[in-house]
Parts: C-alpha cells; structure tokens; sequence
C-alpha cells in the first residue's frame, strides 16, 4: 500500500520550489488523461465528453453559458465541445425562454452512453486509487480544491481593484 507522501513545512526564506508549477500540472494532467482517456475510450468518449455528458445529466436543460461556467470552461471551448456530442446524438441544443436563448439536453442515448461510459470511468478511478493509494488521491484532491479557492479569491480581488 502507497503512503501519502507528507510535505515537510518549507521555509519560504531558504527553501523554494524549483521548475515551474505550470510545467509539473501540465505533466501530471497529461499522464492522468491518457489513464482515464485509455479506460473511457472503449466507449467512444474522451474524458472531456464523459465530463460534459455528465455536466448536463445533472444540471440539464441548462443554457451553454450557465454550462460553461459550471464546467470552467470558455464560451468557444464549449461549442467545440458540444458539436461531436450533439452530431452523435447524445445531446440536443433547443430553444430556451426566449428566441435568443437556447438550452443544452442529454437524449435517451446520452443518458444511456453515460451509463456506459461511467462503468469504464469507475475502472478508470479504482485503479488510479491503485496506484497512487487512496490518500494520496484524497491528498491531491484537497490540494487541487484549496487552490482553486485561493487562486479565485486573488483572481477575484484583482478585478475589484
């Protein structure tokens, strides 16, 4: 069983990261893509389509904008995103409140290829969990989740100023 790997307390005046942490996430991001990408493509989808299907399963019919910012995607990565999604036919674009506005639905065979897909992404998970141990996925996920608060907090702060 893997131990989580406990970071010593750093001393900001004598000790600091060394590379850069964009490059570090970029290479860890790409090693676990590929994992779950190898598992989810048996089904046809990528790890980017099974998380889209999912996104409006939950929270559909949902307007793009709303989608994208629930996803923390941009407005364009989103309609590239969309596109294959709705020519399968695992989504559908329809009219919302008004003319201008439109919502985003999962069909029947979107709701069934998430059933699919989900099976191969719990696979995909456990054996992640495997590998890192659990601890040290629960370490990265906590890791990963203070961060992005603290980066949208400074980010946040930035546009009041």
């Amino acid at each position: 069983m893997n131990a989580a790997v406990k970071p010593e307390p750093v001393d900001p005046v004598t000790r600091k990261p060394q590379g850069c942490t964009n490059f570090k996430l970029r290479q860890l991001m790409r090693q676990v893509t590929q994992h779950y990408d190898a598992e989810l493509g048996k089904t046809g989808l990528k790890t980017t389509q099974y998380s889209l299907l999912s996104h409006v399963f939950k929270l559909g019919p949902i307007r793009p904008v709303d989608l994208a910012q629930a996803m923390r995607l941009d407005a364009s990565t989103l309609t590239r995103n969309l596109r294959p999604m709705i020519d399968h036919g695992w989504l559908v674009q329809g009219e919302g409140a008004d003319a201008r506005s439109r919502l985003i639905t999962i069909t029947p065979a979107g709701r069934d290829k998430r059933v699919e897909a989900q099976r191969h992404w719990k696979v995909a998970q456990e054996a992640l969990n495997r590998t890192l141990g659990v601890e040290r996925v629960l370490a990265i996920h906590a890791l990963v989740d203070d961060s992005l608060a603290l980066l949208g907090a400074a980010t946040e702060g930035a546009s009041h100023d």
